[in-house]
């Protein structure tokens, strides 16, 4: 049975994710923080493995990931998707906050990957897939640190895929666009209403669109895919 480690997978599109691959007849682990409910929830109804680590702390990542191997005995795809949020200017940015964006949407990403790749390049196979955003790739004022956090997950798929071809692995990042998840909690209704508007399909994405692409991306028929930058976006910034 193949098996998918999914970071980030209580809640969102994370969630949604440990949904699809369980589906898909995956063995599934995933790591999650602070959601012990959701995420009891989410491993009773699809029997994944739930596994609390801070992914953005190396010492914390690696420990979850040897309790992945060791509940798996191996994995056969990752999911980087861990990651957070916040809207401020960016003079107000402290040094604090710019680190802890980073090291919980980029430096987690390292982390992970450095623990699981050994065994992929072992059994000389694996996919891997990093959750970007839009902004990512255009950037969002207000949004500096997260932007530029999600640019370095473009870079980090880039290089990395061309690194472990030759081991029989592929590495693609998707960047969604506007997804109807908590993170659009900041937003206010007239700004959801106006970012709909601007999505030529009509209506917002959901944590199910981007799941889909992700056990598609992770599939035999994807095998041929890998370095690339795939936007998930409706249409929206295009």
């Amino acid at each position: 049975m193949r098996t998918a480690l999914i970071t980030g997978g209580s809640r969102g599109i994370g969630a949604a994710a440990v949904l699809a691959f369980a589906k898909a007849g995956y063995r599934v682990a995933f790591f999650y923080l602070k959601s012990e409910d959701a995420a009891q929830a989410l491993a009773a109804k699809t029997g994944a493995i739930p596994i609390c680590c801070d992914v953005s702390d190396g010492e914390s990542a690696r420990a979850g990931c040897q309790e992945a191997l060791l509940q798996l005995r191996h994995i056969d795809v990752l999911i980087n998707n861990a990651g957070i949020a916040q809207q401020m200017l960016f003079t107000d940015i402290t040094d604090e906050q710019w680190q802890h964006m980073l090291q919980t949407n980029l430096s987690s990403a390292f982390y992970v990957t450095k623990a699981v790749l050994p065994q992929m390049i072992s059994q000389k196979d694996g996919r891997i897939v990093n959750v970007s955003s839009i902004w990512g790739q255009a950037g969002a004022s207000c949004e500096v640190h997260y932007s530029a956090s999600k640019a370095g997950l473009i870079g980090m798929t880039k290089a990395l895929s061309k690194e472990v071809a030759p081991s029989g692995i592929t590495v693609n990042c998707i960047c969604p666009g506007v997804i109807q998840t908590d993170m659009l909690s900041c937003y206010d209704a007239q700004t959801l209403a106006q970012l709909k508007e601007e999505t030529p399909v009509g209506r917002l994405g959901t944590p199910e669109d981007i799941a889909g692409a992700l056990v598609f991306l992770c599939g035999d028929s994807a095998g041929f895919i890998t370095g690339q930058i795939i936007g998930i976006n409706g249409g929206f910034g295009e």
